[in-house]
């Protein structure tokens, strides 16, 4: 763990937190809006360079593992 993050990062983080939160709840549809919020957000932080390219990267590939472990995730 980094111990000077910046705030993109913490925002990032954080919605990963509250995306594990609900699938420990078996929250479903909130899991999901929190998986689609992280890759729109990701975008959105790395398109107005807000997030380093290394960030963007490890993002990314955590978005398109939640994207895996939540294909079959539905009511």
């Amino acid at each position: 763990m980094r111990l000077f993050r910046s705030a993109a990062v913490r925002e990032l983080d954080g919605i990963i937190e509250d995306m594990k939160i609900n699938l420990a709840n078996n929250y479903k549809e909130p899991a999901h809006r929190s998986r689609e919020r992280l890759g729109a957000r990701c975008e959105e932080l790395y398109a107005a360079g807000k997030l380093k390219e290394a960030d963007y990267r490890h993002y990314k590939a955590e978005y398109e593992k939640y994207t895996l472990m939540l294909k079959d995730y539905h009511h």
